[in-house]
Formats: structure tokens, sequence, C-alpha cells
């Protein structure tokens, strides 16, 4: 299989994420591109499927991200797609929590005009050595009312990999039906 992986990241735990399912489905013998959403643009029509991932801030995706969807929906709407939705929200299984991310997620799809065959929550980090003085103190806030870490000298992933594999691995499946 080829496969396509498109990327946006604010902090970094999203370009982790594609980067180690680069990685795996490199082991698993397929050819994989990698790609940051700000960088040049690939067009997906020479790969068999395609992942995109974006992590959420403020119930948003990286514009790059919205662009590069947006620009190659048609394309993407033709093989088997998933979507990889990054956020410290997905860390809650509470219902609320997931029917927002769900949402969130839904509406970001709509306005784009792409229907990925799968889409994925999955949690990320927080980046606390990455964030500046107030964004360190709003996301401490943040983390002590829903139970996450304070400790703001470290960094804390709370990133399910056995998730991610399985992510990848239902989109393999469905590159296998085609």
């Amino acid at each position: 299989m080829k496969l396509l992986i498109v990327y946006g990241t604010t902090e970094g735990q999203t370009r982790k994420i594609c980067n180690y399912l680069r990685d795996k489905a490199t082991g698993d013998g397929h050819q994989v591109t990698i790609v940051d959403a700000t960088g040049p643009d690939v067009n997906p029509n020479s790969f068999d499927a395609a992942i995109i991932g974006a992590s959420l801030h403020a119930e948003k995706y990286q514009n790059s991200v919205e662009h590069y969807v947006q620009e190659h929906r048609e394309s993407l709407n033709k093989m088997p797609t998933g979507f990889l939705s990054v956020s410290l929200a997905a860390v809650h299984d509470d219902p609320q929590s997931q029917r927002e991310l769900r949402e969130i997620s839904n509406n970001f799809l709509e306005k784009s005009g792409w229907s990925p065959t799968i889409v994925e929550q999955v949690a990320g980090a927080l980046r606390y050595t990455k964030y500046n003085f107030f964004k360190k103190f709003i996301m401490r806030m943040i983390a002590q009312k829903s139970g996450g870490s304070t400790d703001t000298s470290k960094d804390t992933e709370y990133t399910d990999w056995n998730q991610v594999n399985g992510f990848l691995t239902n989109l393999e499946k469905e590159v296998a039906k085609e």
C-alpha cells in the first residue's frame, strides 16, 4: 500500500503520532510519505490511502489541515482515509466529552466536504515545556479541574498507542477490501 500521511501540529504531539504511524506502516511493508500540512502540497491521487492528523485547540483544527482537506477532498473521498483528531479532551471517557468531540469533528468534516472511512479521537499531551507563561497557566488550571497533571516542569503524554495501532490496522483492512 502507498500511504500518505498529512498532519497539522501545534506543540508536536500530532507529529509524534503521525511519525509513529509512518514507522509502523513502513514496518508492515507499506510505502509511506509523510508531510506537514504547512509544507509543500502533496497530491493524494498517487496513493492508495491517506491519513490526515490534526490537533484540536479551542475547538478548531489547524488552518493548514483545513485548507489541505478542502483542496483535495475529491481525491480523499475516492480512497480509504482516516482522520486522526488529537486532543486533551479525548482523555475523558465520559459521554458528554466524547459527544462534544464528535460534534467538533463532524462539523469540520461537513464544512470540508470530506467523508473519511475512519475517524479516531486520540488523546494528546500536555506540553508544558513548549507553552509560554500564559498558556502554561491556563493549561495548568484546566488540568487541575479535569484531574490531569499539574507539574509544569515536565510534559505528560496521554496518547494510547494501542488505540493508534488499532487505527492503522483498521485502515489497512479498509485498503484490503478495495
